[in-house]
């Protein structure tokens, strides 16, 4: 055996990985074996490793070897509430405790070993699950019932405030939300977002919890969008729900009625059943209209949209009857439903909008698709905070439609008539969306999930930057319009991922990557042309001490191709234009390189030519170590120090 052999068979770090594999696989006999090579210090360290995101103890009882659990607990020593991340279902949850991972998987005997070892019964992962909620989501009625006979919390809800009655009742089972029940759990507690225990029975279609639920004295209350559990059924398409709770007198008339119309449009849209959507939707207007002392009016919108080709709800049942053999004159009236039920601010209000639109757009109707895309965009600019995920969905999807409109199939672009006008509105709107997400949160950092959001809208805007910098055919005043709003967005000093400004993001090819589908490739130059026209600044730096140009040379030095293979413009070029208009080819990052330095392959541009007297002097004062703060203008020593 050579002498680095021998100094890896007694390197716990040689074993870590191998040990793991072992406890994941319960292979106690190796373990055992190799333990023998170290003392107990040695044995606890390997015991506590990361790998793979988690720890040995962590995945052993997310299998449930109980052996190696047992010997992992008791011989080494192992931390019973070190976390770690584990997947189940192609979810991983991070910050997870034995324990937890052990009654999610539903290893009852694991489960009572470390209780019995001392495992904090209420120990809860980052999002505040709790290893009876684990339990609960999978149905692991014994485990339950455990956890609860030795001090399990069972109010004790995760982040989004779903306790786990609630899941129970989601996931359908019934024998353990009997059990929650029977032991005094709160009916009618709220989620953040306003649901009940029995909104995720009439979401999930779990009508004998909702049975039990009512028993126990259940409210309808509403959630935060204003639905009621009736309408989460019907939003759903669960027709047994629904028909019970109509059949119930203490449910309002008025509740019943927008319940069956909704499950009508459900069955337009989600089913595709235009026969049950009519028969639901006869159901409603004869309730509406069968008591005439109390009659129930619908009511009508302000005005007909002209993304709804001008459709009016149906009114009575000849209008039912006139829209029989129209299946787009449904279609208009299942979405003109849902909008007036649900409100703008409901996820599935422009959901179907823009799901009708690319129905139209597959068909190859693409007017009809913008028209109802940019209906849904407006609603969700008007009814929802900035930089929502769903709004960023709307612009990004502008985006692969444009995209798609404007590329070549056979030698042919796929659509011949694509405005300008078009392109630059949703541009506009994206920039209006910034300018929104700017005015709520003026102050940096911002909270973890904002930055995402802004991150994300920023990058989106890129892409359609890039789709109205290389459209043609716009007028004087459009161009004008779009280099104004362009000039106001620069002005706000946005800075993306990295301390990254929008010309950084223009010449970065990572910038390729939007979404599933490809849109633009960067770096772009007629990006950065557009950005430097419209009073960019080229010498902002990153976090790194990074100006545009050094991104554009670290782009030209990384070989590689972004977004399917396809390659964005010269970086040569783009380094070029930046030169011409003013960024400085001796600026030294926060790591003392020049862009110049980061190029790895062979360049024409020569350095002489982009460098001035200020450069020269300023190189001067750096490279002598010359005392400068102080002793010359402010204004100039932040010049003087990037050189």
């Amino acid at each position: 055996m050579s002498k680095k052999q021998s100094a890896a068979v007694r390197d716990p770090d040689f074993y870590k990985v191998s040990v793991f594999h072992a406890a994941r696989d319960g292979k106690l006999c190796r373990i055992k074996k190799w333990f023998q090579l170290f003392n107990k210090e040695e044995v606890k360290w390997i015991v506590s490793q990361i790998v793979e995101s988690t720890t040995p103890l962590i995945v052993a009882c997310r299998h449930g070897h109980i052996d190696v659990v047992n010997y992992f607990i008791e011989q080494c020593k192992a931390d019973i509430e070190q976390v770690g991340s584990v997947t189940f279902d192609g979810e991983t949850i991070d910050g997870a405790p034995p324990l937890w991972c052990a009654a999610a998987a539903g290893h009852y005997q694991t489960v009572a070993t470390l209780i019995k070892h001392g495992a904090k019964v209420n120990h809860t992962t980052y999002s505040n699950s709790t290893p009876l909620r684990a339990a609960c989501f999978d149905g692991h009625y014994d485990i339950v019932k455990y956890l609860v006979q030795h001090g399990a919390d069972i109010e004790l809800a995760n982040r989004h405030g779903h306790t786990c009655l609630m899941i129970s009742c989601y996931k359908g089972h019934y024998k353990i939300a009997e059990y929650l029940l029977h032991l005094g759990a709160d009916v009618n507690r709220k989620s953040v977002r306003g649901n009940t225990a029995l909104h995720d029975c009439a979401e999930s279609g779990s009508l004998e919890i909702m049975k039990l639920l009512l028993k126990h004295r259940a409210k309808m209350d509403v959630d935060a969008y204003g639905i009621t559990p009736i309408k989460a059924a019907a939003v759903a398409g669960h027709v047994n729900i629904v028909d019970y709770l109509v059949s119930l007198s203490d449910i309002p008339r008025s509740e019943k009625i927008d319940a069956l119309e909704l499950v009508g449009a459900t069955f337009v849209d989600k089913k595709r059943d235009m026969h049950q959507a009519i028969g639901f939707w006869e159901r409603a207007m004869e309730l509406r209209y069968n008591d005439r002392v109390h009659l129930v009016h619908k009511q009508k919108c302000a005005k007909p949209v002209a993304a709804y080709e001008f459709t009016v709800e149906a009114q009575n049942r000849q209008d039912l009857d006139n829209m029989v053999g129209d299946p787009d004159e449904m279609r208009m009236q299942a979405l003109l439903i849902r909008e007036r039920i649900l409100g703008p601010a409901h996820p599935d209000t422009t959901y179907y909008i823009r799901y009708r639109g690319a129905v139209y757009a597959d068909s190859g109707n693409f007017e009809r698709c913008i028209m109802l895309w940019m209906y849904a965009l407006e609603m969700q600019q008007d009814a929802l905070e900035p930089l929502n995920p769903m709004t960023q969905s709307s612009l990004l999807s502008f985006a692969e439609l444009f995209a798609y409109m404007l590329s070549e199939r056979n030698g042919e672009r796929v659509y011949q008539h694509v405005p300008f006008s078009d392109v630059a509105v949703v541009y506009l709107k994206g920039i209006a969306e910034m300018k929104r997400g700017v005015q709520q949160h003026p102050f940096w950092p911002q909270q973890e999930k904002e930055t995402t959001n802004f991150n994300r809208t920023l990058l989106i805007l890129m892409h359609l930057m890039c789709l109205v910098a290389k459209r043609d055919g716009a007028t004087p005043v459009q161009m004008e319009e779009v280099k104004q709003a362009t000039y106001e967005l620069v002005k706000l000093h946005l800075r993306g991922s990295q301390g990254f400004t929008p010309l950084h993001l223009a010449v970065d090819k990572a910038t390729s990557s939007v979404g599933r589908y490809p849109v633009c490739n960067f770096p772009d130059k007629k990006v950065v042309q557009f950005l430097l026209e419209c009073g960019a600044n080229c010498n902002l730096l990153d976090i790194n001490g990074n100006s545009p140009l050094h991104v554009a040379a670290l782009n030209m030095a990384s070989p590689g191709t972004a977004n399917g293979g396809k390659q964005g413009d010269s970086s040569s070029e783009i380094m070029k234009i930046l030169l011409d208009h003013g960024a400085h080819c001796d600026y030294r990052n926060y790591a003392g390189q020049t862009p110049l330095e980061l190029l790895k392959v062979a360049c024409d541009l020569a350095p002489i030519n982009y460098t001035t007297l200020q450069c020269l002097a300023a190189r001067c004062i750096s490279k002598n170590k010359i005392p400068f703060r102080g002793n010359i203008p402010k204004a100039l020593e932040g010049f003087v120090a990037m050189h």
